[in-house]
């Protein structure tokens, strides 16, 4: 039977329009601008695929680094895109993150800009926003009533609002405040849009999915255990609000104040000051800072800001704000209904229930004006302006007691019980509150808080209560992230002392962000997302006595065998300078601290300067620092020889993997020159420095016989209990012809390009399937061998083989959404390798880095495997490679994402490929121009065979080029060229690749081709094409001369060249396989041990083949090893198997 409507449509329809042209709901008056939302728009989004804080995770995130678990940066209309790996479009998103980080004001911004038609029109017809702490003020609700509880509906009826479910999207904002559990009880009662229901059960019911399953849902929370107050959440998407960027913040602070002169004094004073600048990375705080700075400039005072933490922020703000005699008479009273309110998960109060805590009419008035609290227009209830402002006031309520209570245990005791009760153990230090509640019993908290309330605080009072949460905290979540927040508030350097001394023994009994010690018993692990994390984590560092390495970001490089206690702190959003200062001026003062890695992190010069100024610092002890591939040039050696040739500890540098140049080692032999100098080794790649610097080198050593200095880089995965020998591992022609010439023995083979260079040297390359581009590559030892030809790099543990294809982008990214959104930056290589057996790949990309308009963090390496694509983020981005550490095996290649700002214009390498014909006497040339891809330059090279036609190499344009850009080709008098205008693009080896036909006529003498862009008209490549760099062309063989030439097979003329040459036997034996040999000659041949037994074997046979037999095998050869036989081909006149 149908239920009974509480009330018609045509009354909830009244009701719903009633709402309409109401003022904003959330306005907050306070916030002083009436664009409020627009001050969010840069705000840093991570995408991850867990909550923070889930243990299952913690190990896999420092050993392996895999994207899905560290996440990406997103912007807010990638909210609900596609999942990669299954191409679904997420149901349910939830931000997460810190207490007024700005998640509620996101999620209004999402609303809005729906509304507006910025966001998300093609996806919902209907956006309805919800905050949770109003909801919980209603007992019963119907589907029908809840969207109506939103400001702006739109004009449709109920029915035809919820008949398409999968268009609604329903934003939840504060899922986690109110005091609520989320389960559906009981389903069937609330599938009728017009019952009412309780709230609670009616939310449950809707992320249940038993009421519109097809609705999409965006919440917000604080806590990261949602599963205790939703059991139906089900698979959603995380995505971590971090705060500000740092445009985000100046754009705020540009728009609270409304003359331009106060906005710059502002934002320089904030900037001037690392650590406020550092806490404004939270939004709520940047409001807090402002309406402070405010308050000073309409009084006409000096700016002055000494507060250290959020707590000291608050206090000033109070002093500023709040009339004295209202702290003294109505403070407590305020303090006692924000304490309730926390309490009982409240955050609206009736004007009845601020009457009942003594705050008269006038009163309530006068906190209206100044800002603390804020009337809600539609429910004629009251808030405090931000919710943190209301858990600090419920902090000061726990310390403002009347002074005839007594204070003991059994107070402190129900103290913590009750803040337990509320945000329950696991999050209990990651609460606002606590961190406030630390903050008020520090030593210069309580003398505030004396000033303010006018009362005397004995000393018991706050250290018993101090103690009595910290041994909860102890017991249950030692040194989690929260945790440091509280101690890092109170600024007690005894206590801090005190606490961080067991820091080495501590076991956790918790699933917080730090490695459990038993798995590395002498290093802890923190993940910090944002730069007040970084902030708060160095802080207490300090006072760590055991703590003597810190790492930042696990670099890769080569481990010690005796490694100090270390911390290793990951960080996997954009490091900024700020980030820098912030990090290097907290270990100005970091004594015990003797060795700082930041191996990997690519240090700009400003980050330099940060660096080396705190290296120089008196209280910087420091004696090893590690900058292995941290992107430093010459320009950098001139800081760190400033260091050098100052009085520092600094005794060991490690400056290997970075392009420091002649000049730069130059700068850095002027520092060690220094007599004050105290560095005794110097790592260093010596390969590239000309023999002049390297007598410079030696020269220092010779001189100062505790100094060593030596090049070393190996795979970190090398035996870490050898010592460090002076060799190299180095691939340049020069390092190589160095050791032939040491090792006084000739390598056979001497290699080609398609060879890999490794150890021993060249590693040839076996061509398993020509037709699909699969080779094989064994290498013998452990160690680093890179591809001139193709650009990969391997670095390997073991003796391993391993096999790679070249593949095509078009056939696997056209069926993602990311053909739109990234443009492919390198080759796509298939590629498989036994499990483990490869440290790193260095994966070739064709972005110009060189021109500094391009963002590393725009790049990822994508991964196709069985369920799906996948996104990674690289380990660290060079020049020519993406390198990625332990990577699986699957086709993989480097993609960029396109900033729409950027468009198409991003600095590229290129490559200019000529092409011959060769029986022409009349020449013809193809001329290309195209990124610099091998897999592209392979199938054009294969394309052009097909008709005979043959490369010339030339040097390539020396400046980047522009993908989408088109260029005008140009040549000598007399010379066709159609047509004359390329375009600059982007075509995968499968497709047809754009090029200018040229015909030359009869080459007498040389013709000079150019290129120019058609824009400028600027020469960007010329050549010089001369009668000489033509081979001549192979000449007809007659029908006279067939017979002649018929006495000598193909084979038979070459037999001694392939023999040695073939280098991939086993696919020539499948196509023979039946045709040619029978099953006992196919494995006899098999049976062999190298391929050059193995062809001799093969040879052996040929006695009793046919000329057709001998057809047939010449043509297998020319499938599996093309380039080989067509170099055979022209030596030997043209004589092919027809003949």
């Amino acid at each position: 039977m149908q239920q009974p409507f509480s009330l018609s449509e045509k009354d909830l329809m009244q009701k719903i329009h009633q709402n309409e042209g109401r003022e904003n709901l959330y306005h907050t008056a306070s916030w002083k601008t009436k664009d409020l939302l627009q001050n969010f728009t840069q705000l840093l989004l991570l995408q991850k695929s867990y909550p923070r804080g889930w243990d299952t995770l913690v190990w896999k995130r420092w050993r392996k680094s895999k994207p899905e678990e560290r996440g990406h940066l997103i912007e807010i209309q990638e909210l609900f895109y596609p999942n990669p790996d299954t191409q679904e479009e997420p149901q349910l998103v939830i931000l997460e993150g810190a207490a007024g980080i700005g998640k509620s004001t996101l999620a209004r911004q999402v609303r809005r800009a729906w509304e507006e038609g910025q966001l998300y029109r093609d996806r919902f017809q209907h956006v309805f926003y919800l905050s949770c702490r109003e909801l919980a003020q209603c007992k019963q609700l119907s589907l029908a009533e809840l969207i109506a509880k939103d400001q702006t509906v739109p004009a449709a009826p109920i029915k035809k609002i919820l008949s398409q479910p999968e268009k609604l999207l329903f934003i939840l904002d504060g899922i986690d405040e109110p005091a609520w559990v989320l389960k559906e009880q009981n389903p069937e009662l609330c599938q009728h849009w017009s019952q009412p229901q309780p709230v609670h059960r009616l939310l449950g019911s809707l992320l249940g999915k038993s009421i519109l399953p097809g609705a999409s849902l965006l919440l917000t929370a604080r806590t990261i255990d949602l599963q205790k107050f939703i059991p139906v959440l089900g698979q959603p998407r995380w995505v971590e609000v971090l705060g500000f960027s740092e445009s985000g913040q100046k754009k705020y602070i540009y728009k609270y104040f409304t003359e331009k002169r106060e906005a710059i004094k502002a934002f320089r004073f904030v900037k001037s000051n690392p650590v406020l600048s550092t806490l404004c990375v939270v939004p709520w705080v940047s409001w807090l800072v402002c309406t402070c700075l405010k308050q000073q400039m309409q009084q006409g005072e000096d700016l002055s800001l000494t507060s250290w933490t959020t707590t000291a922020l608050c206090l000033k703000y109070l002093s500023q704000t709040i009339p004295a005699e209202y702290l003294e008479t109505h403070l407590r009273r305020l303090c006692s209904l924000a304490a309730k309110g926390i309490c009982t998960r409240r955050t609206l109060f009736s004007e009845l229930a601020l009457q009942q805590q003594g705050l008269s009419e006038d009163v309530i008035d006068n906190f209206l004006k100044v800002g603390v609290i804020q009337k809600q227009p539609s429910s004629l209830s009251y808030s405090f302006a931000h919710l943190c402002l209301q858990e600090f006031f419920a902090a000061m309520s726990f310390i403002l007691v009347d002074s005839e209570d007594i204070y003991g245990d059994m107070e402190n005791y129900r103290i913590v019980e009750t803040l337990i009760e509320v945000y329950g153990r696991q999050n209990l230090f990651d609460a606002p509150i606590l961190h406030f509640l630390f903050g008020l019993l520090s030593k210069k908290g309580m003398g505030e808080m004396q000033k303010i309330s006018a009362c005397r605080f004995p000393w018991r009072t706050w250290l018993y209560l101090q103690w009595h949460i910290l041994e909860e905290a102890l017991y249950h979540q030692p040194y989690s992230l929260g945790l440091l927040h509280c101690l890092y508030e109170i600024q007690d350097k005894e206590l801090l002392t005190f606490v961080m001394e067991n820091y080495q023994e501590t076991r956790m009994h918790a699933p917080v962000d730090m490695l459990h010690p038993r798995f590395l018993t002498n290093m802890k692990h923190l993940l910090v997302q944002t730069d007040v994390e970084l902030m708060v984590v160095t802080f207490c560092i300090k006072f760590c006595c055991h703590v003597e390495r810190l790492q930042l970001n696990h670099g890769g490089q080569q481990e010690k065998a005796l490694m100090a206690p270390r911390m290793v702190l990951s960080r996997w959003t954009p490091i900024t300078n700020d980030s820098w200062k912030i990090l290097f001026s907290t270990l100005k003062f970091t004594e015990n601290l003797k060795e700082l890695d930041l191996s990997g992190n690519p240090l700009n010069n400003c980050a330099l300067r940060s660096l080396c100024k705190t290296l120089r610092y008196p209280g910087c002890h420091l004696k090893t620092l590690c900058l292995v591939n941290c992107a430093l040039t010459s320009i950098s050696c001139a800081y760190l020889a400033s260091v050098l040739s100052a009085s520092s500890s600094l005794a060991e540098l490690d400056l290997q993997l970075n392009d420091l140049g002649n000049r730069g080692v130059k700068q850095l032999c002027k520092g060690i020159r220094n007599p004050d100098c105290n560095l005794r080794i110097l790592w260093l790649d010596q390969a590239p420095l000309s023999d002049q610097v390297m007598m410079k080198l030696r020269a220092l050593e010779a001189k100062n016989p505790q100094l060593l200095i030596s090049s070393t880089w190996k795979p970190r995965v090398m035996d870490p209990t050898k010592k460090r020998v002076r060799e190299e591992m180095d691939d340049s022609p020069k390092s190589r012809k160095r050791q032939r010439l040491q090792s006084g023995k000739h390598l056979e083979p001497l290699g080609t390009e398609d060879d890999f260079w490794g150890p021993t040297g060249p590693v040839a390359t076996e061509v398993v399937d020509s037709e699909k581009n699969l080779y094989r590559v064994q290498f013998p030892v452990p160690g680093s061998y890179h591809c001139p030809n193709t650009g990969l790099r391997f670095v390997v543990t073991r003796a391993v083989t391993i096999e790679i294809g070249f593949c095509s982008w078009s056939q696997h990214l056209d069926e993602t959404p990311l053909q739109h959104s990234h443009m492919v930056a390198g080759p796509l290589f298939d590629i498989k390798a036994e499990q483990g057996a490869v440290a790193a790949v260095h994966l070739p990309h064709f972005v110009d880095l060189q021109e500094g308009q391009v963002d590393i963090s725009w790049f990822h390496v994508a991964h196709f495997q069985e369920h799906g694509m996948v996104l990674e983020t690289p380990t660290r981005i060079e020049q020519h490679y993406a390198v990625l550490e332990n990577p699986n095996s699957s086709p993989m290649g480097v993609l960029m994402r396109m900033i729409p700002a950027f468009g198409h214009f991003i600095p590229i390498t290129s490559i200019t490929l000529i092409y011959y014909h060769l029986n022409l006497k009349d020449v013809t040339f193809h001329l290309y121009l195209v990124p610099n891809d091998c897999t592209i330059r392979k199938a054009i090279d294969d394309e052009e065979m097909k008709f005979q036609y043959v490369r010339i190499n030339k040097p390539p344009p020396v400046d980047s080029l522009y993908i989408g850009s088109r260029y005008i080709v140009s040549g000598s008098e007399k010379l066709e060229i159609i047509p004359m205008e390329l375009e600059l693009c982007y075509r995968s080896p499968g497709e047809s690749q754009l090029f200018s036909e040229i015909y030359a006529g009869h080459m007498a003498s040389g013709i000079k081709l150019q290129i120019r862009d058609k824009k400028h008209m600027n020469l960007i490549w010329e050549a010089l094409l001369k009668p000489g760099d033509l081979r001549p062309a192979p000449p007809m063989i007659t029908a006279a001369h067939k017979d002649a030439a018929a006495s000598l097979h193909f084979l038979d003329q070459h037999r001694e060249q392939l023999v040695a040459r073939v280098t991939s036997v086993d696919p020539l034996l499948d196509k023979l396989h039946g045709a040619v040999l029978s099953e006992e000659e196919y494995e006899a041949v098999r049976a062999e041990a190298t391929n050059q037994d193995k062809m001799r074997k093969l040879f052996s046979l040929s006695r009793s083949w046919t000329r057709a037999c001998k057809d047939r095998v010449y043509r297998a050869l020319k499938e599996t090893h093309s380039h080989l036989i067509m170099d055979l081909y022209e030596k030997s006149g043209g004589v092919s198997e027809e003949s």
